[in-house]
Formats: C-alpha cells, sequence, structure tokens
C-alpha cells in the first residue's frame, strides 16, 4: 500500500493492481537512498512472465530509470523465463519505449481498456482503448 501512489501512475485502477500484486513479484530502484522506480512482474505460464506495472516518479522521468528497472529485470529472470511479456496501450509515449528495450510487438487485445476501465484512460492525447502486447525473448 505504501507504493500504490506510484504504481497508480502506471495503471490507474487501484481494483486492476489488487489483482496481480499479490502474485507478483516487486521491484524497487533506489538511487540515492530515494525512490525513482517501480515495477511488478507475474508468472504468465512456466515459461513467459509479465511486466504489468512500470512506473517512474515524474520528477526523474526521462532520466533513464524505467530503462534500468527493465534491463535489471530481464537479467534476474533470464534462465527462470524464456520470455518476458508487456502489456500497454497502444500510445506514443510506451510502446516505443519497450521497443527500445528490445520488445518486439506480439499481439493485441481489442477494447481491453474501454471494457476493463470505468473511466477512459487518456496518455499522451490518446484515448487508450486496445491493450497491445510486447515480448521480449530473456
Amino acid at each position: 500500500e505504501r507504493f500504490m501512489p506510484l504504481l497508480l501512475l502506471a495503471d490507474p485502477d487501484e481494483g486492476m493492481i489488487g489483482r496481480y500484486l499479490p502474485t507478483g513479484d516487486m521491484f524497487i530502484l533506489l538511487d540515492g537512498g530515494g525512490l525513482r522506480s517501480i515495477c511488478v512482474v507475474t508468472e504468465v505460464e512456466s515459461r513467459s512472465c509479465e511486466l504489468k506495472n512500470l512506473a517512474t516518479l515524474p520528477a526523474y522521468q526521462h532520466q533513464g530509470y524505467g530503462r534500468r528497472l527493465v534491463t535489471y529485470i530481464c537479467r534476474y529472470y533470464h534462465g527462470r523465463y524464456e520470455r518476458m511479456m508487456v502489456g500497454t496501450g497502444d500510445s506514443p509515449l510506451t510502446v516505443p519505449f519497450y521497443e527500445s528495450c528490445g520488445f518486439r510487438r506480439s499481439h493485441v487485445v481489442k477494447n481491453f481498456f474501454t471494457d476493463n476501465y470505468p473511466q477512459p484512460i487518456i496518455e499522451d492525447g490518446v484515448v487508450l482503448r486496445d491493450m497491445v502486447y510486447l515480448a521480449k525473448e530473456l
């Protein structure tokens, strides 16, 4: 609960976070003793895991903290899983970020955000509708 405000930056619905948080591994990136980024990873199946939530405090965004955390968790899960998945909105902010971290588009879940969230989610002026899944071989 102490990290919920930061988790809500990446997933604005506390109920959705509550569905995966109990079964996930939470990772926190600290720099100089201060919290910078956070993420949660869950098991999808015996050979795949999913990055469910990646958030960086607004004051530290665009400084490489999110990328460092993704690099760390990919190394951490290397050997335990064959691939990591991440689902995100089809946003010009997030999809290119994950692609630059080595993830490649896998599939799309149509109307995920419109069907599962009570309020529209708008990111960088784009109303999120579909969930875009990307995958990275570990």
